[in-house]
């Protein structure tokens, strides 16, 4: 293992599709959590390891905070608030390109005062658009601040190099090799479930939970569930064609050799439903 001499936890928190899963990705330098357009991407906190020198960072990426709709809602925000205590830095990061208005302002109640405010999203401003969000940005109140864009990767690297600045004397929490603490079950449906989202319309996502029923090398089968019958045909798609193409484009992600097996089952309400909930550790 590498000699760390210092090493730390850093939070993403911020309202849903700011880009912290890729700001995540682009800091770990691969991807480690799913992203996609669809709010609530995100359900539960994923942890990615990076390594510089003799210092570890350790980034939790986390469901975005909003107003929630339904016990499945509720739990994301407790995800995503419990993991702003008891870690070294927070990162409330803020979409540059949209209004930073109310939502941006109750995420940035929970955060310390001494959190790091991420403007994400740079690329798509004109530098006078950038610096007119800054000055919005400060007025929430933290010394702070950085403008970046997680998709160019244009800023990552200095906020990193102020992160790895911070972080105290400690041991080595993962391994060197080690860049994420999610199972590889859950990984893998949570590809099938990013696959879904990029295909289905706005709402149907909400509905779709996957997992992971059967894992016996090189087969693994994997459920998902809807709400409500007339889902279950737009998932399928025609002649199997949605399943086929989310098939396809997960195996393009494993090993060779997979045999990849999706099933679809409904599970009235699931998001309601404490036992369901528990079920898919959600």
């Amino acid at each position: 293992m590498t000699d760390i001499k210092r090493s730390g936890f850093v939070t993403l928190v911020g309202r849903p599709n700011v880009g912290k899963s890729t700001l995540l990705n682009a800091i770990i330098g691969t991807k480690v959590s799913i992203v996609s357009d669809k709010p609530q991407t995100t359900r539960r906190q994923i942890r990615g390891v990076h390594n510089a020198g003799d210092t570890q960072l350790v980034f939790i990426d986390t469901p975005g905070i909003h107003k929630p709709k339904s016990p499945l809602g509720e739990r994301l925000n407790s995800a995503a608030s419990s993991s702003i205590g008891d870690v070294d830095v927070v990162c409330l990061v803020l979409d540059g390109s949209a209004t930073i208005g109310s939502g941006d302002k109750f995420v940035a109640q929970k955060a310390p005062k001494d959190a790091i405010v991420v403007v994400n999203k740079c690329d798509r401003m004109k530098p006078e658009r950038i610096l007119a969000q800054l000055q919005i940005a400060s007025d929430l109140g933290f010394e702070e601040i950085f403008p970046v864009s997680a998709t160019t990767g244009k800023g990552v690297e200095e906020l990193v190099a102020h992160l790895l600045s911070l972080m105290p004397e400690g041991p080595q929490f993962y391994p060197d090799d080690m860049i994420s603490d999610l199972p590889d079950a859950t990984w893998v449906a949570e590809l099938v479930r990013e696959q879904l989202n990029h295909r289905m319309r706005e709402e149907l996502p909400h509905s779709i939970a996957t997992r992971v029923t059967e894992w016996e090398w090189p087969r693994i089968r994997v459920e998902i569930l809807v709400e409500r019958d007339s889902q279950k045909g737009m998932v399928i798609g025609k002649k199997g064609a949605i399943l086929k193409e989310v098939g396809t484009a997960v195996r393009k992600q494993l090993v060779d050799g997979v045999f990849l097996e999706l099933i679809v089952n409904v599970d009235k309400n699931w998001q309601s439903t404490p036992e369901a909930l528990e079920r898919l550790d959600l």
